[in-house]
Formats: structure tokens, sequence, C-alpha cells
């Protein structure tokens, strides 16, 4: 290794650490504002995809654009309620602000916060934030993903060691999210495991994460909803692709698994392509 490109690798290490450390923060503020709105009375516009929003959305949403654009103004901002803002810069960071905005809404605790930030349109970051439930994962890339309780420090966590769709747990949010085709293939591939559930929103990648199930297979997602996902998945020893194995990128269908090891993964997609036809 030459000492430019050891340099420039130390660089990279420092400037990733930098940037995970403000995500947290970033997540903590997000945390406190978004409790506020939590099971009190709130107003609930229906968006053009017939999503539903609400001032929490809005608010936490404007108020982490600010802090990054204060802390960092020539990064580019993508998120889902105020849109996109310099995506051709080096670094982007993607925001959803609430994700479960209907768990949200129906006092279920279980909606987090998501922060990615993409380095040359690769996920460098990712912060999954449960501000009820208190609990985080963080994932760097290169690093052992983090996760935390809030009863005592960061500490590393890894997926479990699943690796037949006949032995997995598999989740995913919600079967509305599938349109009829998918849904098909969704059913026939779920059948194969050993226990299938629904409900969870992004908790459920935390889950996959910490070792607690092992697989989620979704779709209808935008890049807010996935591409936090992967340094978290990544760091923990799993795997996590578009249905056809392809890496997660802003340009992604939005049909995502993410498996507990590769083992598992690799059978997942063979089973998605054999029941799509």
């Amino acid at each position: 290794m030459s000492p430019i490109t050891k340099d420039a690798t130390i660089d990279r290490a420092v400037l990733t650490g930098e940037l995970a450390g403000f995500a947290a923060a970033l997540a903590d503020e997000a945390r406190g504002l978004s409790r506020r709105w939590f099971r009190t009375p709130v107003a609930i516009d229906t968006k053009a995809d017939d999503s539903p929003v609400t001032i929490a959305d809005r608010e936490v949403e404007a108020a982490l654009r600010r802090r990054i654009a204060e802390r960092f103004p020539h990064h580019g901002i993508f998120g889902e309620e105020h849109g996109r803002d310099r995506l051709d810069s080096e670094i982007v960071w993607v925001i959803d602000p609430i994700d479960g905005t209907r768990s949200f809404i129906s006092g279920w605790p279980v909606y987090g916060t998501l922060l990615a930030v993409l380095e040359r349109g690769v996920p460098a970051v990712g912060v999954i934030d449960m501000p009820v439930l208190g609990e985080r994962w963080t994932g760097r890339a290169g690093a052992p993903t983090l996760y935390s309780d809030g009863t005592e420090a960061e500490r590393p966590c890894r997926t479990r060691d699943c690796r037949r769709l006949a032995d997995a747990t598999v989740y995913t949010t919600s079967p509305d999210a599938f349109d009829a085709a998918g849904l098909r293939v969704y059913e026939t591939v779920s059948r194969q495991a050993r226990t299938r559930r629904f409900g969870g929103d992004c908790y459920i990648y935390g889950l996959v994460a910490s070792g607690h199930i092992d697989l989620v297979i979704e779709a209808g997602l935008q890049p807010y909803d996935y591409l936090a996902m992967q340094p978290v998945i990544e760091g923990a020893g799993g795997v996590i692709t578009d249905w056809e194995g392809k890496p997660l990128t802003m340009e992604s269908d939005g049909r995502v698994v993410a498996a507990a090891t590769a083992d598992l993964h690799a059978e997942t997609i063979a089973a998605i392509a054999r029941a799509a036809g």
C-alpha cells in the first residue's frame, strides 16, 4: 500500500467516524422531537402516494436538515418530506424522520428514525433509532454494527447463524405493501420458512442485526426506507440486496431482502426467482 493510499484510507476512516458521531447526535435530537407528538392528537394528511404524514414527520426532518446544513453546508440531503437538495454532492444524507408513520399515529411504539450517509452513492453510515423503545443500531462501512438499548454503552451485535430458509424466522411489515405479483412471490417464499410474522417497519432490520430474526422480505420501499439498513445489516454479518441479489442504490426498485447469512440470502434469492417464474 502506498503512503498516499494509506493516508487516504485513514482520512476516510476519520471522516466516516465523524459522520457517524454526528448522525448519532441527529438521532438524539429526532428522538426528543418525535416523542413530543407521540400519542397526542395530531392532524393527519394524505400524500400523493396515499401514505399518511403528520407535523411530527415534517418538523423532525426540517430540524435535521437545518443541523446538517449548518455543520456540512456542501453535503446533499434527500428526505422523505422535504425532497432533494444537492444530490450530486460527494456526500449525501438520506433521512426518514418517522419510519412507520402508520405505527406512530396508531400509538404503536415501533416507529423509528432512519439516517443514512452516502459517500459517492454508497451507504457508509446507517442509523436505525427507535425513539420510544430507546434502542439504536449504528452501522459503519468496514466496522462492526453497534447496538444500544439506552441502559449501557454501545456494543457490537451479530446476526444469527441461520443458513436455511426452512429454519428461518421471516418478517415483513405488511402484506399490503406488495402488488399482486409481489404478494404471490412473498407468499410462496415465506411459507417455506419455519416462522413468518408481520409488522415492525424499520425495527425488524435491527432485529436481524441483533440475531433475533433471520430474514426480511419487503417491497414498495423508497431509498429513505432502505439505505440506512445496509451498513447496519452488513456490519452485523448479514446480507441485504434487492430481490435479484443486486446492491441497493438510490435507483433500486424498492424490493428488499435482508438475510442473516450469505447462505440464507442465496437460497432466498433463488426461491424468489423460482416463484416469480
